[in-house]
């Protein structure tokens, strides 16, 4: 009677998955930082590419949440930075 084949895959350990489950968090943390970031500077950036007087008006009275949404999307970026550098520091 022949022995049966090997396994395809490795058993997960459970820190292998964390560490997968980590990676994938801190990857979506600098995609919503780098959208956040791309949304704010289009907000505050568009009011000098409008021809329309009222529309401008409209879009530059936004001016504040451009912002909001610039320092937020920098904020996001900027503890991608810090998870990375902790990683690496660990390893």
């Amino acid at each position: 009677m022949p022995l049966p084949a090997a396994p395809e895959q490795k058993p997960v350990v459970p820190a292998r998955r964390q560490a997968a489950a980590d990676l994938k968090a801190n990857n979506e943390v600098l995609i919503k930082g780098i959208l956040c970031t791309l949304i704010g500077l289009g907000v505050l950036v568009s009011p000098y590419f409008i021809t329309s007087p009222g529309m401008q008006g409209i879009v530059a009275r936004s001016s504040l949440v451009g912002w909001f949404a610039l320092v937020l999307g920098c904020a996001f970026v900027g503890l991608y930075a810090r998870r990375r550098m902790a990683a690496n520091a660990k390893a």
